[in-house]
């Protein structure tokens, strides 16, 4: 099994965060940052791990950040399956 499948199955979902920055030499001028990461909602421990890296060690102040989660299993999508696919 993979580390994502682990990670789904105890409940992690997959959550996208669109961070608005100020550039550091430029302050007036916002750039935007895609990050992307399995994380457990409605606490968002990876998320706060990320944001407090950020403004502790890049130069780059934060102006906003939204954010969209989505489970993508959940207990009901899950089921164990026994079978074998025999190919030649």
């Amino acid at each position: 099994m993979t580390d994502d499948m682990a990670l789904q199955l105890r409940g992690y979902g997959m959550t996208t965060a669109q961070i608005l920055y100020r550039m550091p030499d430029h302050r007036q001028f916002l750039q935007t940052y895609i990050w992307q990461h399995y994380d457990l909602a409605p606490d968002f421990p990876e998320m706060k791990s990320f944001l407090k890296f950020w403004q502790e060690k890049l130069d780059g102040p934060i102006h906003s950040v939204s954010y969209v989660h989505r489970r993508l299993i959940s207990a009901t999508e899950w089921r164990a399956l026994k079978g074998e696919f025999v190919i030649n």
